[in-house]
């Protein structure tokens, strides 16, 4: 290790410098921030969740304060609203923050609260796609794929740029986060990423034409009288041509609300349809557990039994 360029301390080029605080540029900058905000924030009386390290909570009787973290992205409620100030003015003592006031906003997902519920979606960057991918005027469609077309590598003719079917194919994975309808289709567009051609193209457009018809679709969260946790699970067996795989899918929903949701082609081959189903099953199974123990460390209210509900029958087209 030597001192960079220009910074030479004359008598002193034995010696480096330390970083006393680092944010971004470098490998160990995360983790040098992640350990820097956990200890301010415990100091307060917070703890980390063991499920999910970026969510804190606090308890003190029944008021609580929750935390959730992206990078220097912050989100606190709670009913504790003494505790919330308070913690507020502990993070402004040790960081520069800004208080954004009620949550609008936050990493593209818009999110508007009502006495009704909490309603969240990504309108304004569905819009920014549809907008540089020059869609805004397209005609839109009912569906995000063709049930009667199946993509296998290698159809039609190669694509000459590749990294804008990359950019636009990341773009719509993030559109997901609010968008499960969407889920599938971008799930099946991903598998191509290395080498599109204009069959895949093709269908990343159908997609597009689809977010058109209804760009501020997302979900609505509302108190319907209980907090039972459900999972729904479901496989297209054998439903990718080339590789003869399978594709899980699975939906959690907490008190009647959709709160998680995947679609993943399974690792490998399964030889009947209730393998294929067994393994979606395995799937959803270690989601149910996963929320269940977040939820307990929450105290959020009894959960009681986990219900697995699974289909035979149906498929994803």
């Amino acid at each position: 290790m030597e001192q960079p360029p220009g910074f030479v301390t004359q008598g002193e080029s034995g010696l480096v410098c330390r970083l006393r605080r680092s944010l971004y540029g470098l490998k160990q900058s995360p983790r040098a921030w992640f350990g820097r905000f956990n200890t301010v924030v415990q100091q307060f009386g917070m703890s980390r969740s063991n499920s999910d390290h970026s969510v804190f909570f606090r308890y003190n009787g029944d008021r609580c304060i929750y935390l959730v973290v992206y990078i220097d992205n912050i989100v606190i409620t709670g009913n504790d609203h003494d505790g919330i100030s308070q913690f507020k003015q502990h993070l402004f003592s040790h960081f520069q923050t800004k208080d954004l006031g009620k949550l609008k906003y936050f990493l593209g997902i818009e999110v508007a609260q009502s006495k009704t519920g909490i309603a969240i979606s990504q309108r304004k960057y569905a819009l920014d796609i549809l907008e540089e991918t020059y869609m805004l005027d397209c005609r839109h469609v009912d569906t995000p794929m063709d049930p009667n077309v199946k993509l296998v590598p290698e159809q039609g003719e190669p694509l000459k740029d590749h990294a804008r079917y990359r950019r636009l194919v990341g773009k719509l994975n993030y559109l997901t986060i609010t968008r499960p309808d969407i889920s599938f289709a971008v799930s099946m567009v991903s598998q191509f990423l290395q080498t599109p051609y204009s069959s895949h193209w093709d269908a990343v457009i159908r997609i597009l034409r689809y977010i058109k018809g209804a760009p501020g679709q997302g979900l609505l969260y509302e108190d319907k009288g209980h907090s039972q946790i459900v999972g729904y699970s479901d496989a297209d067996w054998v439903g990718f041509p080339s590789d003869r795989r399978s594709t899980s899918g699975y939906c959690i929903m907490i008190g009647g609300n959709l709160i998680s949701w995947k679609s993943k082609k399974q690792s490998v081959v399964a030889r009947s349809s209730a393998e294929a189903e067994y393994r979606a099953m395995a799937l959803a199974t270690c989601e149910l557990i996963w929320l269940k123990q977040l939820l307990q460390e929450l105290k959020y209210s009894d959960t009681g039994q986990m219900k697995l509900i699974y289909c035979i029958k149906s498929s994803f087209s």
